[in-house]
């Protein structure tokens, strides 16, 4: 059985456990915050103790939170990562772009945790999901101390528009303010690594001949002005954290040049980044779903991160 088949197996045994929809769909009954899995070694954290900004009401799809994983056998190695899952900003694929990952990571020793961020498709347009990142990072990182981790090994992994995302806050951060009465907005947000999977880099397109952002959200007559505030690859400096960046071909939903863009740009910037384009696939593989021509790029994201550093010994 590989690591990934055993992932799964995880995962279909804690779907069957949590009834209260911590790994469902966003169609389903929301993460709660201070919903209190301890004997499970998980728990789930509002991202603000107040509302949120631009918060539209209280329900839980206005309300974004963290879903907390430990290290597995507590084991650690001082790393932490932070899962966006992705779903056209209309939803969250929370499972095989969220749990099974949170579960790859802490098998491997990471801290885990997974990002719900509001969605455009509950009239939360940008730029409100990347405040929700931003947060996000620099709530991890402010309570590093208590996680156990290094504030500078926090990566991000995003897939398909949690990628977009994922790359934005990576390229637009905030700096942290450090006389901030808020301890979470003195520190910065930007990741110390970032892993994107599939990512729908050039979401916001005048183009409709793919999947589009400004299509889905009748946003047409805005294109412009948010392509050009909200495209990650036009944002890249030499600050940009290293990247991992995988992509199939013939991915069917975003074209694999979106990708190549941001990778480009990586490389102009002078920034470290491996980047792993398989033949054939389907958008949405996840760990590679039992496809044994993409189940190994995780195997490959496993030697980049330990090359990187950020995958160092494990330890109690």
């Amino acid at each position: 059985m590989s690591i990934n088949q055993f992932v799964r197996c995880l995962v279909l045994v804690a779907s069957g456990i949590f009834g209260s929809g911590m790994v469902a769909a966003q169609s389903a009954p929301c993460p709660t915050a201070g919903e209190n899995n301890g004997f499970l070694g998980i728990e789930t954290i509002r991202l603000w103790p107040g509302d949120a900004p631009q918060a539209k009401g209280k329900q839980c799809q206005d309300i974004p939170t963290l879903t907390v994983f430990e290290p597995a056998y507590g084991m650690s190695n001082g790393s932490a990562v932070i899962v966006v899952p992705g779903g056209s900003y209309k939803n969250l694929a929370s499972v095989h772009e969220g749990r099974e990952l949170a579960d790859w990571f802490t098998i491997h020793g990471f801290r885990a945790f997974i990002l719900q961020y509001r969605l455009s498709s509950n009239g939360y347009l940008l730029p409100v999901p990347l405040l929700d990142a931003r947060r996000a990072i620099q709530l991890v990182r402010a309570r590093a101390n208590d996680y156990h981790i290094d504030p500078n090994r926090i990566g991000l992994l995003g897939f398909s528009a949690g990628g977009h995302l994922a790359a934005l806050a990576s390229v637009q951060p905030a700096p942290g303010t450090p006389d901030a009465e808020d301890p979470t907005e003195r520190v910065p947000s930007r990741p110390n690594f970032l892993m994107l999977a599939y990512p729908w880099i050039g979401a916001i397109s005048a183009d409709t001949s793919h999947l589009s952002y400004c299509k889905e959200f009748n946003l047409t007559d805005r294109c412009e002005e948010l392509r050009k505030a909200y495209s990650p690859d036009l944002f890249v400096t030499k600050e940009t954290p290293p990247t991992f960046w995988f992509h199939t071909t013939d991915d069917p939903v975003v074209p694999v040049e979106q990708g190549l863009r941001f990778y480009e740009a990586l490389l102009k910037a002078g920034v470290p980044a491996e980047a792993h384009i398989f033949a054939h696939g389907p958008h949405g593989v996840g760990l590679g779903r039992g496809d044994a021509a993409l189940e190994p790029w995780s195997v490959l994201l496993e030697s980049w991160l330990r090359a990187q550093g950020f995958m160092g010994p494990l330890h109690r």
